[in-house]
């Protein structure tokens, strides 16, 4: 054989995929003639091909130095130069190539790729596309040029790229998987599902593709998937950091929090410089209660990466979680800092904003992020709910902006509205449906309890829709008590209103009003044919959809739609002693003795909200202080700049600083224990407190209060009618001074209201459960019965209600 019939054979071979044949044959061809360019360059071509890359340049440079004007060659050294990491080189050799043969496409698209490892994507997109120019059905250029402008974020283009490259060459497992990346990308979860799987298909041993696989399942919610994904991918690559985060992250959407912790901690430990692995660390660590660790492990994550916003995020949430409000806020500002267009940012430094009493900022930062998101009803919901604490804002404008409310979530879907095929018959088993997040230990979940508990379940179904994220002891008790469990979350708001079509609720109850979690656009489809407002906060929700609202005589008098304007879309079906009913459901702390006996003074106490406390609170506060010499004020009052702020406010009316005590969040024993110190409670305003008069009552503390106008100024004139207490309701500012201090001054009085308060409670309508349960349930049936003879708008149901009890 001679060598140019041995150097074709070698050629065929190569062709063919018979690499080892070809290799054989070129080095044949060598021994015989060493200055053999081609086979140089060729045997080069191989060493390459099974990543031997050193080999390559060396055999690729031997072969130029013989035939320099080797365009073909000089190409291929840019490629074994790129694939060695060394991107000049391979710029210059794929431009040597170019001036040798300028309308050469497979030098252009190796230029791109040696441009783009250097992270010269512009130019790199330039080159790829010069190389369709020359050669427009040219499969890898349009794969490669999808791939810069997928580095540049440019998704939808890249998309456009990668199709077309599936196009000219359909089975190309790489421009599938690239494709998978891009639509994931985009947040086209499902079609980027069907791309990795066909990537798959045609490449299965290809770990990066199960990996990746594993995000976009993780991105649709489909944890478990995610998670069998990520560890195929781990089968196939056991040292692979990324897809052990990424198996971390679906184990933590399953609450698998320790797993999740395991799979982070061997991801840290294959790449310890992984920021992203860290904060993962971190968010599990918080999930687990470990928040000290989890901030050390966001630190971590921002000693490496100082510009990432997510962990300065989590940051702040842990410091918000731990009452570190400052720090909270600082961490916000920083994570908007870096990224201005974060809406869940902005709700949280709202939320913080708000906890500091800062009210006028906190609407400030729900505005921003509502111009972000606008489209988000929570984000609006938030602004709603938080007007009710501003004294500067009436009823008037919690109505408009309601309105806005509705003309975004509510008007769009009312024209879907579907007819209800219920069975009108008024005294048939009725089934109620409970929608709420916080069916937990939280004061909602607490005053939902004894209604549970006490449900005549002959006469009612109980079902419950459940948005906690959280389960607890509280969580597992209302579900044993509901004759149906639905979990809410992560459900649309359309699967869960056709989900409770399905099982034909007859009347709906919404637990949440506008605040956290709320459900109100389920509420906008109504999907049950009475829908009832009860609870979060006493008020409307100004929902046209919502029939009615269980409210009573005292916090909306009779005669007014208690709300002050037309907003006021609900029906107030005033129940006959109190909207709620509190009961004790955990051993509480003793009620002692009068403190002021042997602290030698007055102790007023407010454990309230600390945003209900504003500026014409504090001044209020400060004139029952020059009223009552020697008092003293334990206030539950976040530390940091709150706390300066009450300081210089009180330091300003000349009052000591000894005599305000500021306490934190404690658990609930140990904050019940709090009243044990507290004479006399002090009911903020214009919203009033409702748990804690509840429990400053149960642990024999009066509570002043200064009802407004509004329902949720009325809340605390309510609770104490209850309870025979009307009197301690002032009529004036001067009026609630004048009751401070005549209370104060007749210590007899409070010592008997202190051992006497808890029987008082326990023999009062506020505590007497079985007939509060008949109550609700009378308001449930008469709304139905009216249904029943005319499924249109409502007619007022106040008869419900006793005025004389006023």
């Amino acid at each position: 054989m001679t060598i140019p019939e041995a150097f074709q054979l070698a050629l065929q071979r190569h062709q063919s995929g018979r690499l080892a044949e070809a290799e054989s044959i070129y080095r044949q061809i060598l021994a015989a003639q060493p200055n053999h360019a081609d086979a140089l360059h060729l045997l080069g071509v191989i060493a390459q091909q099974v990543g031997r890359n050193e080999a390559a340049v060396d055999y690729i440079l031997q072969a130029i130095a013989i035939d320099p004007h080797h365009p073909v060659a000089h190409s291929n050294l840019g490629e074994a130069w790129r694939a060695l990491g060394r991107f000049d080189e391979a710029v210059a050799a794929c431009r040597r190539a170019l001036e040798l043969k300028p309308d050469f496409p497979e030098a252009h698209n190796n230029l791109g790729n040696a441009l783009r490892g250097k992270g010269q994507i512009e130019e790199a997109a330039a080159a790829f596309r010069r190389a369709l120019e020359i050669k427009p059905d040219y499969a890898e250029a349009h794969n490669n040029l999808g791939g810069a402008l997928d580095e540049r974020s440019h998704f939808r283009e890249a998309a456009v790229a990668f199709r077309r490259a599936l196009e000219l060459k359909p089975d190309y497992p790489e421009a599938h998987y690239n494709l998978g990346n891009a639509l994931r990308k985009r947040g086209e979860f499902d079609e980027a599902i069907a791309s990795y799987r066909r990537a798959l298909e045609l490449r299965p041993g290809y770990a990066p593709t199960h990996n990746n696989l594993g995000v976009a399942l993780f991105g649709r919610g489909r944890c478990d998937e995610a998670a069998a994904a990520c560890r195929r991918a781990l089968e196939l690559q056991p040292d692979y950091p990324e897809a052990w985060n990424n198996l971390g992250l679906a184990l933590a959407g399953q609450r698998q929090f320790d797993e999740a912790i395991a799979a982070y901690r061997r991801s840290l430990a294959l790449k310890p410089d992984y920021p992203e692995a860290c904060n993962n660390l971190g968010n599990a660590l918080k999930e687990r209660g470990e928040s000290d660790e989890a901030v050390v492990r966001y630190r971590d994550a921002l000693r490496l990466k100082p510009d990432f916003p997510e962990a300065h995020y989590n940051l702040g949430n842990v410091f918000r979680e731990r009452g570190e409000l400052d720090e909270a806020v600082a961490a916000y500002r920083r994570t908007l800092e870096l990224r201005p267009d974060y809406p869940v940012a902005q709700v949280n430094l709202g939320n913080t904003l708000k906890d500091q009493g800062e009210i006028d900022e906190a609407m400030a930062a729900y505005q921003r992020a509502l111009g972000l998101n606008p489209e988000h009803a929570g984000i609006h919901s938030n602004l709603v709910f938080t007007l009710h604490f501003h004294p500067g804002h009436d009823e008037r404008r919690i109505a408009e902006e309601h309105e806005r409310w509705n003309r975004r979530f509510s008007d769009p879907v009312e024209p879907f509205v579907q007819p209800h095929a219920n069975h009108r018959e008024p005294e048939r088993r009725l089934k109620i449906g409970y929608v709420s997040p916080d069916f937990r230990d939280h004061p909602v979940g607490r005053y939902t309890l004894p209604l549970f508990e006490q449900h005549d379940r002959k006469r009612f179904e109980i079902l419950c829709y459940s948005g906690v994220e959280r389960p607890d002891w509280m969580t597992e008790r209302l579900r044993a008590l509901a004759g149906g469990w639905r979990s809410a979350a992560g459900i649309s708001d359309a699967g869960l209103a056709q989900m409770i079509r399905e099982d034909e609720v007859d009347i709906l109850v919404d637990l949440a009003m506008h605040t956290a979690g709320n459900r109100l656009p389920v509420f906008a489809r109504q999907p049950a044919p009475v829908q009832v407002a009860w609870l979060a906060y006493p008020g409307s929700t100004g929902l046209p959809g919502m029939g009615y609202r269980l409210t009573d005589a005292r916090m909306e008098p009779p005669g007014s739609r208690g709300c002050g304007t037309a907003s006021s879309s609900e029906e107030p079906v005033r129940l006959p002693d109190c909207w709620c009913c509190y009961q004790q459901v955990d051993v509480s702390p003793e009620v002692n003795d009068l403190p002021a006996v042997s602290a030698k003074g007055v102790t007023f106490g407010s454990l309230n909200n600390f945003a209900k406390v504003n500026e014409g609170v504090l001044e209020l506060w400060a004139r029952v202080f020059d009223a009552v010499k020697g008092s003293r004020l334990v206030m539950l009052c976040p530390e940091g700049t709150a706390r300066e702020r009450v300081r210089a406010f009180f330091r300003a009316r000349g009052i000591a600083p000894e005599r305000v005590e500021f306490v934190g969040l404690l658990p609930r024993w140990e904050y019940l224990r709090l009243y044990q110190r507290i004479d006399i409670g002090l009911d903020p305003f214009p919203c009033n407190g409702m748990t804690t008069t509840c429990d400053a009552l149960w642990m024999g503390v009066p509570v002043l209060t200064l009802p407004g106008a509004a329902p949720v100024s009325r809340a605390g004139l309510s609770l104490l009618s209850s309870v025979g207490l009307g009197e301690l309701a002032a009529s004036s500012e001067e009026h609630y001074v004048r009751l401070a201090a005549e209370l104060a001054g007749n210590l007899p009085r409070l010592a008997d209201l202190r051992a006497t308060l808890r029987a008082r409670m326990l023999a009062s309508p506020l505590m007497d459960a079985p007939r509060f349960a008949r109550d609700v349930e009378a308001a449930y049936r008469e709304m139905w019965r009216r249904w029943c003879e005319d499924p249109s708008p409502m007619s007022d149901l106040s008869d419900l209600s006793d005025p004389s009890a006023i």
